[in-house]
């Protein structure tokens, strides 16, 4: 999995997200496909710019103790704030930056909390039980099966199978259960907390002096 901050050089040009672009059609729909969950990646800057398919570098860094370390492009996108829906850059805030920062994520980290922990003990407690019925028929089956091995594989799956079938039947609406109560207080803990961050970091106080 690719880290923030990542970016793609094509003929000497820089290419990478912003908060603006996940406002476009191209950008929303990133939200919607699996690539939502590594939006800092390579994979979703060339889904937004797909004439850079297979095309330029992949270059990425982890260490914001310098500016130096980024194209100018990017560094001044991290000063005005524009990334921090891709990704929040904590290690250029101060402890003034990052103290205002916490004032307001820890709130709405606990109101997460409050939504998502209620959520998840309910979801565990229908995929625990569902797991210990097909452990009891697939441990059963496997013993079974190791008693006569080759002969016993169709039978084992002939068992197994409908098991694991039936496990899944109860999982999956589970965790679709699970998801449509988290996602939504999961969604409004990281907007609060990008807007937060893109709201502090454009003031030059708040930033570590070599990120003045």
């Amino acid at each position: 999995m690719c880290q923030f901050v990542s970016w793609k050089k094509h003929e000497n040009k820089v290419y990478f997200l912003t908060n603006s672009d996940l406002e476009t059609k191209e950008g929303k729909k990133l939200l919607k496909d699996d690539v939502r969950d590594d939006l800092c990646g390579h994979g979703a800057i060339e889904s937004f710019y797909p004439e850079l398919k297979d095309k330029g570098e992949n270059l990425e860094c982890t260490d914001l103790s310098t500016p130096k370390n980024f194209p100018k492009e990017i560094v001044s996108a991290l000063k005005k704030g524009k990334l921090s829906r891709i990704g929040i850059a904590l290690d250029i805030l101060n402890e003034a930056g990052r103290a205002e920062y916490d004032k307001i994520e820890q709130p709405a980290l606990a109101e997460y909390d409050k939504i998502q922990q209620p959520a998840w003990a309910e979801y565990d407690k229908i995929e625990q039980s569902a797991w210990a019925e097909y452990d009891k028929i697939e441990q059963s089956a496997r013993a079974e099966y190791r008693k006569i091995e080759q002969s016993a594989r169709a039978e084992y799956d002939k068992i197994e199978q409908p098991a694991w079938a039936e496990y899944l039947k109860i999982k999956q609406p589970a965790g679709t259960e699970y998801d449509k109560i988290v996602q939504p207080a999961e969604a409004e803990y990281n907007e609060t907390c990008a807007l937060a961050f893109s709201k502090i970091v454009k003031k030059a106080k708040y930033r570590k002096d070599a990120w003045k």
